[in-house]
């Protein structure tokens, strides 16, 4: 008996490129809809949930929270909050992604009357809010005392020690609204009042909600927000394959809308078991599974109940499990393997079972690659971890700014159960490094240009709707001289002389 051996080497998505197609006077960005099937349906069916854009969030602590989730929902996508930290933490994040989109949010950044001013900066530093509720106790939910705003405070002419009790708007001189007052009676009063916040409080003045402006005029800008039958914003939740008896329970009761097994490795029977149990136990959950890069390792989880399969072992910017273990596969090559046998599945069973493309986006186009060769959505960690909205810290390095960005597979997550395979319950060697990324700004700017970049190649290829793309794509490989030959070449770039 010897190993088997593929006949080609496997490629990744920087040795392809997409050759146009007849484009119509209809084939416009405009006109382009990047909507695609998240979770299994049958033929004939429409899926339970779908995406506005072919874009989810990474299972990773450096990038998917409760903020992240609320700003990638406005644009159309989803995120899968970080499943490395206990139920009790993860379920908390999902619950503040539901309740926010109803307009009603709770308050969470605090302060009690006695904190100074120098105390509140640097809270809102590390919030980045500027309207903080000020409670008898420093809680969400206590007595409000009053409000402070950037606009009650001059740092220049201000004691560091002052007093929020000092300088706050009191509660006496506050517009607010009784605690079961509707959202559209909580904006009828902004607007009445000229006001950014309204608060609203129970009959023993405790804090209940807030109301801001800024989320009304939000609602009106993004078209294409992600939300459930009652207009809460759509959240997913990783989930690992040791807890999830008392995690899968926690997050469906929080609202998590579906859940994903983040796993290194799917082709697993801990996987299977997991579908089982979760299938069995909560019919109408929706869950994904992964990670797989061949055939078998698709036909196993897709039989097995899996909602979506994810695709990719080794392609992420700050996995190392090739270099640690040797295991893995050049993405395009895996992607284009994996979405035959979803095909060939859909063909047999009248089952179509979304795949998801996850690790080695280095560029923006290679996400329209990826689209081209199949896969229904993509699981993006570096490309959001460079954002405001990512939580980790933004650090400065020789005048340039950052974003801290770490593996799950990192001894700073210590995410043992990604890299379960049974025995002792530790990580017992490193699959991801501890890293930085250059800051990019807001995340809805970013995405805009690179969906823009996404829109307009299919237009190049004659494309209206990923399925189109798919269907009309045409895909060459290219040398590693076309490849030099793709970038700027043989010119001196302008910027060469401005920076001297």
């Amino acid at each position: 008996m010897v190993a088997f051996y593929y006949e080609e080497p496997s490629h990744t998505f920087g040795e392809y490129l997409l050759v146009p197609g007849y484009s119509s006077t209809q084939c416009m960005p405009a006109n382009v809809s990047l909507r695609t099937p998240l979770v299994r349906f049958k033929k004939g069916e429409e899926p339970k949930i779908s995406l506005n854009i072919p874009m989810t969030s990474a299972i990773m602590q450096a990038v998917s929270d409760d903020r992240m989730a609320i700003a990638l929902a406005k644009e159309g996508g989803i995120s899968f909050i970080f499943g490395s930290q206990t139920p009790e933490q993860e379920a908390a994040m999902v619950k503040r992604v539901k309740s926010y989109k109803s307009g009603f949010v709770s308050s969470d950044s605090n302060i009690k009357p006695t904190m100074t001013l120098g105390e509140i900066l640097a809270l809102k530093e590390a919030t980045g809010h500027s309207t903080m509720a000020v409670t008898e106790d420093g809680t969400p939910t206590g007595k409000l005392l009053g409000i402070v705003t950037s606009r009650d405070y001059r740092v220049t002419r201000m004691p560091m020690d002052t007093k929020a009790e000092e300088f706050m708007t009191p509660f006496s001189k506050l517009v607010y609204a009784d605690a079961d007052t509707t959202l559209s009676e909580a904006n009828d009063l902004i607007w009445s009042n000229k006001l950014n916040m309204l608060p609203l409080v129970d009959k023993t003045q405790r804090l209940r909600y807030m109301v801001f402006r800024k989320d009304y005029t939000d609602n009106k800008d993004n078209e294409l927000e992600l939300v459930d039958g009652s207009k809460r914003y759509i959240v997913g939740a990783g989930i690992n394959t040791r807890d999830y008896a008392e995690r899968v329970p926690a997050l469906l009761k929080a609202g998590a809308d579906v859940l994903c097994i983040d796993s290194s490795e799917g082709y697993s029977e801990w996987q299977r078991i997991t579908l089982q149990y979760i299938h069995e136990h909560f019919p109408e959950a929706k869950v994904g599974a992964g990670n797989v890069v061949d055939r078998d390792g698709f036909r196993f989880l897709a039989e097995a109940g899996a909602d979506f399969v994810k695709v990719g072992i080794g392609g992420g910017s700050i996995c190392i499990t090739r270099e640690t273990k040797g295991i893995g596969r050049g993405q395009a090559t895996a992607i284009i393997d994996v979405v035959k046998a979803r095909d060939e599945y859909y063909k047999e069973t009248g089952v179509y079972v979304p795949v998801c493309s996850d690790g080695g986006i280095v560029h923006d186009y290679h996400m329209t690659l990826a689209l081209a060769m199949g896969a229904d959505f993509m699981m993006l960690g570096r490309y959001f971890s460079r954002f405001d909205e990512s939580p980790t810290d933004k650090v400065k390095i020789n005048g340039t700014f950052y974003k801290e960005y770490w593996g799950e597979g990192s001894n700073r997550a210590r995410n043992w159960q990604r890299y379960d395979l049974g025995g002792d319950r530790k990580l017992s060697f490193e699959e991801g490094v501890d890293s930085y990324v250059p800051y990019a700004g807001p995340l809805r700017d970013n995405v805009h240009i690179t969906l823009s970049k996404v829109r307009s190649t299919m237009c190049n290829c004659g494309a209206l709707t990923i399925k189109e793309l798919q269907e009309k794509a045409k895909l060459t490989l290219v040398s590693s001289v076309s490849i030099v030959e793709g970038g700027s070449h043989d010119v001196i770039l302008k910027d060469k002389f401005s920076s001297r």
